[in-house]
């Protein structure tokens, strides 16, 4: 399942306020490289609680190639 466009445009981190990398999975996630913490997807649905966030593991979440 992909999040819309429009909903991945307005989504910040709760922690940092930067903005969050949409990654596809296997598991499905937005990232945020500001506060080095992932967040996850389920069923479509962003779960955007700093708690429930997973420390990021960049060898897991690489950044995107520039």
């Amino acid at each position: 399942m992909s999040l819309a466009p429009e909903l991945l445009k307005i989504l910040v981190c709760p922690k940092s306020k930067a903005p969050l990398e949409y990654h596809a999975g296997p598991p499905e996630v937005l990232v945020c490289r500001e506060s080095k913490l992932v967040y996850r997807v389920d069923d479509g649905i962003p779960v955007m609680l700093i708690e429930e966030a997973e420390p990021l593991d960049e060898s897991k979440y690489p950044p995107p190639s520039a």
